[in-house]
């Protein structure tokens, strides 16, 4: 009996450090995860300057409109829009946004290839490129803001790149602890970025937004 004594002390020093190990894992991510809620802009900052080009990611409320206002008011040679469904065209986007058909739309072009963020980088890097741009308002959800420049200075290393993150008026973000669904949102896009951030980006079509 007294052989096995130093098997079992060795064995619960073991499990006493992998729960250690996992507290601190399970700490270190709920800290994390406030630190990345609590540091969403609920601001857009203040960057006068036009950039050759205004990009919108598709996906929430708010963001096409942005960045129609953005390019009528001069911040850029034109409005990039990635993420767009097959079959919409410039004219149908225009309607949606209540904006006119006429001066703007000579100045917009559509990506129809990206299905994430990932996407929206890479269809945006062969845009960029083809029209000789070198610098970008990236346009998007503030939640989705971080993961999105990850990914686009990435991709785009040579690009100077601006955030310009739209608040969205269905999310309460700012009082997320509130919100059941602002709460998941949250969750959902801090382990996005962390997936981004770890190990690149390998989230699929269907588990992204």
């Amino acid at each position: 009996m007294t052989k096995h004594r130093p098997l079992f002390r060795r064995r619960a020093r073991a499990f006493r450090a992998a729960l250690l190990l996992g507290g601190l894992a399970v700490l270190g991510w709920i800290g994390g995860f406030i630190w990345f809620a609590q540091n969403i802009p609920m601001t857009t900052p203040d960057s006068p300057a036009p950039t050759d080009a205004i990009v919108v990611l598709t996906g929430g409320s708010g963001r096409l409109h942005e960045g129609l206002d953005l390019l009528a008011s001069g911040k850029g040679k034109k409005l990039f829009v990635s993420g767009v469904y097959r079959g919409v065209d410039v004219a149908a986007l225009l309607r949606v946004s209540q904006q006119e058909p006429g001066n703007l739309e000579c100045c917009i072009n559509l990506g129809y290839q990206a299905g994430n963020t990932h996407g929206n980088a890479d269809e945006t890097a062969r845009w960029m490129t083809e029209q000789g741009y070198k610098s970008l308002r990236l346009v998007t959800a503030n939640y989705h803001m971080r993961r999105s420049l990850l990914e686009f200075r990435r991709t785009m290393p040579w690009a100077d790149i601006y955030p310009h993150p739209i608040r969205p008026n269905t999310v309460a973000i700012q009082e997320w602890w509130r919100s059941a669904g602002a709460t998941r949102l949250l969750l959902s896009e801090y382990a996005k970025y962390l997936i981004a951030v770890t190990v690149g980006s390998v989230i699929p079509d269907w588990a992204d937004a």
